[in-house]
């Protein structure tokens, strides 16, 4: 492997690590494997640390390609709990309200998804990565300032409920960069007349790249120690 001419890696993200903590472990094994000081290492699309799954680092010059990976279709497969909404709309924070569910059949929950296919306006949620006059919203939200995000056009190309248990449900969803599943939580919860918020996530496909191909990170040093590497460019 040649890490400075550019490998594309791909890694399971587990539960609770940030997507800048998944770059900075690899980061870290391969300068050590390598004996070098420095490696330019990135990945193609966060994910929440309250998410798993399929994560994208390349590494060199290979960092060229992560735009090209960014617009990769994705699939994610998340956990809905209606009646209840937080903040951020996951369980980083406790829930702010409750909402009525008893109203909601099996059949009112497949119409709703219906609506979210093809293209769809979201506005993002205030606790995200968007930037607000130069500032991340997140920032911004944490310090209980309000913040206005604009919607943004996107495309679901999928949408498939997988489990009904109410007010729980477990959906697919197949769609492109920059949608926030977590908005989409919260906005199934609206159009059903309730409330929502995510309580699992995890992206199972980036393109062709399927959860099965993937490393976990915490075994990266284990596999790299295995691995050739070459050093010249």
């Amino acid at each position: 492997m040649n890490f400075k001419k550019g490998e594309v890696l791909y890694f399971d993200k587990p539960l609770g690590w940030t997507s800048f903590k998944v770059v900075g472990h690899i980061r870290y094994h391969i300068c050590r494997r390598m004996n070098v000081k420095k490696l330019k290492v990135g990945h193609a699309g966060t994910l929440d640390p309250l998410a798993t799954g399929v994560m994208i680092v390349c590494t060199g010059k290979a960092t060229k390609r992560i735009e090209e990976y960014q617009y990769h279709t994705k699939e994610y497969i998340a956990t809905v709990k209606l009646g209840a909404t937080t903040p951020s709309y996951d369980l980083e924070h406790e829930v702010d309200a409750v909402f009525p569910t008893e109203h909601i059949t099996r059949e009112m929950v497949e119409d709703a998804l219906k609506n979210f296919v093809g293209e769809i306006n979201q506005i993002p949620p205030s606790f995200s990565a968007c930037k607000v006059d130069g500032k991340r919203a997140y920032d911004l939200a944490r310090k209980g300032e309000d913040v206005e995000l604009k919607p943004k056009l996107l495309v679901i190309d999928e949408i498939e409920l997988l489990e009904c248990a109410l007010p729980e449900i477990k959906i697919r969803v197949v769609c492109s960069k920059g949608t926030y599943i977590r908005a989409l939580a919260r906005d199934i919860g609206e159009s059903l007349g309730s409330g929502a918020h995510l309580t699992a996530l995890q992206r199972t496909r980036v393109g062709d790249i399927n959860i099965s191909d993937c490393l976990d990170p915490r075994d990266f040093k284990s596999w790299i120690d295995l691995q050739e590497i070459e050093t010249e460019e």
